[in-house]
């Protein structure tokens, strides 16, 4: 039992002398400090490394590690008979505000200055710092300017510190002037001079408004009795530019009535005019719907029956050109016989024409007088019915070759003649 007791104490030790030996590689800078390891250099190097936040490895016993503040350290600066320009001693507060720099190439200033002092040593040293710059900037002000203002002041000593700054490796983060006094009362005698210059000025003024007020009030005085002796002669204007306005308007309201009962004439002779054109419009419809309605519909239906009709006899008109067009073509192949073909395709038509002249004729009575000259009138007249058809079929036979007595003969009826022969009248 007493063997695992020490065994587990050598182990717990053991993990405690690894953990301390980490702990001494291992170098943890916070973001308000700054970590300066030296120890080690290497040529062409300073001999140290610096480390501003985050973590690095470090040799122990040939790696020392020392801590610079970044914190804000406050300065009260003061300066007793301080001469400003124009000779005039002053006194003057401020405080300020400062740290050491962490801007690379400003931060070795101040490792080189301040690494391993105190922080009331850096305090020493910037408070003599800026209390020297605030004497050099006191000779180039006058009091007044120093006094009146003070962010000019203030600024114009920031930039004078700035580089001394810089080159101790601090920053100068604020620089505010509190108070700003002399022994000699320079201030209190200016403040009064210009308190008496305030006082006769704001005298002057009060005088000056006094009059310039008593001056608006007769001016005002002045103006209103001008103004009321042009309200009167305005008044009297404007009664007479009533009265004329007035006539005019009666005038003007006399001549709108005639006007108007001239308008109204008018405007029924027009409503009068209206209603005879309505009249004559209705009038003419009407007439337009009795008769020239049914004309235009009866002249249109003739139109219509003509356009037919003449429809129909271009139509038949076409269609005879058409026969036509072919018999030519039927004549055209028939050659030499075509003639022939034409007239006997004719012969039914000519026979109709021959037999139509003789038929339905019936000859009842016949009354030959004769002249006792001699001639035998009812021979003449007998033998020249027979001899005009005897020679128009022979004239058809002639030209077409064909005789047409046999079809004559068969076609009509044989014809009834009555011939009544009377004696001659002998004169006494």
């Amino acid at each position: 039992m007493d063997v695992v007791i020490t065994v587990a104490v050598i182990v717990v030790l053991a993990i405690a002398l690894v953990l301390i030996s980490v702990r001494s590689f291992i170098v943890i800078c916070p973001p308000n400090l700054v970590a300066v390891i030296s120890g080690r250099s290497k040529e062409g190097e300073s001999g140290y490394r610096v480390l501003r936040g985050g973590r690095t490895l470090r040799i122990p016993l040939l790696e020392k590690v020392d801590w610079m503040e970044l914190n804000t350290i406050a300065i009260d600066v003061s300066v007793q008979n301080a001469y400003s320009k124009g000779a005039i001693p002053l006194s003057v507060q401020a405080v300020g505000n400062i740290k050491i720099s962490s801007r690379e190439g400003v931060l070795d200033n101040a490792i080189e200055r301040f690494l391993g002092r105190p922080t009331e040593y850096v305090q020493k040293i910037a408070k003599e710092t800026l209390e020297a710059n605030l004497r050099g900037v006191l000779a180039t002000l006058t009091p007044e300017e120093v006094n009146e203002d003070r962010l000019k002041f203030a600024q114009t000593l920031i930039d004078e510190a700035d580089d001394d700054m810089r080159t101790l490796g601090l920053d100068l983060d604020v620089l505010k002037i509190q108070n700003v006094t002399d022994e000699v009362d320079y201030l209190d005698s200016v403040g009064r001079r210009r308190t008496a210059q305030v006082i006769m000025e704001a005298r002057v003024a009060e005088a000056e408004r006094q009059t310039e007020a008593e001056e608006a009030e007769a001016g005002a005085r002045r103006r209103a009795e001008i103004a009321q002796i042009n309200a009167n002669l305005d008044i009297v204007e404007k009664t007479n530019a009533l009265r004329v306005r007035q006539a005019e308007l009666d005038a003007l309201g006399i001549a709108k009535e005639r006007e108007a009962e001239v308008a109204g004439e008018k405007a029924k002779a027009v409503a009068e005019q209206s209603l005879e054109k309505e009249r004559i419009e209705l009038q003419k419809r009407r007439l337009e719907a009795d008769v020239i309605t049914p004309a235009r519909a009866e002249k249109e239906a003739k139109e219509l029956r003509a356009k037919g009709e003449a429809a129909k006899i271009i139509e038949d008109g076409a269609a005879q050109i058409e026969v036509f067009r072919r018999l030519i073509e039927q004549y055209q192949a028939a050659g030499d016989d075509a003639q022939n073909i034409f007239v006997l395709n004719m012969l039914p038509d000519l026979l109709g024409q021959i037999v139509e002249t003789v038929k339905g004729v019936a000859i009842d009575k016949v009354t030959v007088i004769d002249s006792g000259n001699g001639s035998h009138g009812i021979a003449d007249v007998m033998s020249q019915l027979p001899a005009a058809v005897i020679k128009l079929t022979e004239q058809i036979e002639n030209a077409t070759g064909i005789n047409i007595l046999s079809g004559l003969a068969a076609k009509q009826p044989a014809a009834t003649v009555v011939v009544e022969a009377e004696e001659p009248v002998s004169a006494p």
